[in-house]
């Protein structure tokens, strides 16, 4: 018990100990520099400016996040089912995968304008953009971990007559579970990503922004304390977001991974 509880004072002791440590040394940094606050803003008035702007934030990081979390959904449905379709067939595997690669490698920015034209301007767009930069950590690892299964096991099941869906289903997928959380892990930073690349273009309309849109408009207009906090709040929900992933693979998932 003892052991456990050390555990966990270290795990979340130490990385508290190493923010305060950043805090002071950027505090004191701004002090002595004498920097001008649209240059350089010390944590103190980064957190006025949260505090005085907490009520907007919300609303912005909680329209960021509703885009993210569709955007998130969307890839993991697409994504589940074109790795179960790669994993079918290497014939298939070879003529799509180059597309799914096509998707990473194209920069979002370079996309993004392209999806508004199609979608128009508002909360479709965003979740678009989302989606498409999340999608291809979720086929690969799904897709990497569909193909991987033991051989012996697939020649036991075909030797006791299971047919290619029980294979698929009651041995391949269970097995890719592992692979599936792990690409849902880094899917789910990206979609926050996504998200916010998405409302630097598109936005939602007049009274209904995301952070993206807020991070924009501070950068504009040399507002670097209100950059900083936006900054700030996108960084705290992609972690929210992963924290969920890890939530559903620690309680939900454990048959399978553990």
């Amino acid at each position: 018990m003892k052991r456990h509880w050390s555990d966990h004072i270290t795990t979340i002791g130490l990385p508290l100990l190493v923010l305060v440590g950043v805090m002071a040394l950027w505090q004191a940094i701004v002090t002595l520099g004498q920097y001008e606050i649209y240059l350089l803003p010390g944590p103190l008035d980064v957190a006025d400016s949260m505090w005085q702007r907490r009520v907007q934030l919300l609303g912005y990081t909680f329209r960021t996040g509703t885009a993210a979390f569709a955007g998130f959904g969307l890839s993991l449905m697409i994504g589940v089912v074109v790795a179960l379709l790669f994993s079918q067939s290497r014939l298939i595997r070879q003529s799509g995968y180059p597309y799914a690669i096509f998707f990473q490698t194209v920069p979002i920015v370079a996309i993004a304008p392209l999806v508004i034209t199609l979608f128009g301007y508002g909360l479709v767009s965003v979740i678009v953009v989302a989606t498409i930069i999340s999608l291809f950590p979720i086929i690969t690892s799904t897709t990497t971990g569909l193909i991987t299964t033991d051989p012996g096991l697939v020649d036991l099941f075909r030797l006791n007559r299971a047919s290619r869906w029980q294979v698929l289903w009651k041995l391949q997928f269970p097995g890719a579970i592992r692979y599936l959380v792990t690409g849902m892990k880094t899917s789910s930073g990206l979609a926050v990503v996504g998200a916010i690349v998405g409302e630097f273009f598109s936005g939602y309309g007049v009274g209904a922004q995301g952070l993206g849109y807020f991070i924009r408009s501070s950068s504009d207009n040399l507002n670097t304390p209100n950059l900083f906090a936006g900054m700030i709040c996108s960084t705290l929900l992609g972690v929210g977001v992963f924290a969920s992933i890890a939530l559903v693979e620690r309680f939900f998932l454990r048959r399978w991974i553990y």
